[in-house]
């Protein structure tokens, strides 16, 4: 059984109801999950996960929330050398731009991309949520 860490940081409660729906996809896929915000997560402890999903919003000029997501997955980085990951979060403007350089960076670390990273407009409605269960089943069968 694979061993999977939805790691989030959430502004507004968006991007936690992805986390949350994501790890209940994981989890019907039968493998185990850690549902973790980002204070209560190290960087470290990317390491002793099979695949990591980690949710961020878009902030400012679409950029990851700067004062403790982006630390965090500064330090993580270090970690995501040929280790599963995707990404998820919310955006309340612009185009997803964020989204796409956090794929192309996360790339560029070594990392196993799933998908593109799953962007969300506002507050996720059902069938966003349905989405994030889908891609938390699909990365964790991938694993």
């Amino acid at each position: 059984m694979s061993k999977i860490a939805v790691v989030y940081w959430s502004g507004t409660g968006n991007t936690e109801m992805m986390a949350e729906a994501c790890a209940e996809g994981v989890k019907e896929s039968g493998s185990e999950v850690t549902l973790a915000e980002v204070s209560s997560f190290t960087a470290a402890d990317t390491a002793n996960y099979d695949g990591v999903m980690f949710g961020c919003p878009a902030m400012g000029a679409e950029v990851l929330e700067e004062s403790v997501f982006e630390p965090f997955f500064t330090e993580a980085e270090a970690f995501l050398e040929n280790k599963p990951v995707a990404l998820f979060g919310s955006y309340g403007w612009g185009g997803g731009a964020w989204m796409n350089d956090w794929a192309e960076r996360t790339r560029n670390d070594g990392a196993k991309l799933f998908g593109n990273g799953l962007a969300v407009e506002n507050t996720p409605d059902n069938d966003a949520l349905a989405e994030c269960r889908k891609l938390g089943k699909d990365f964790a069968a991938q694993i």
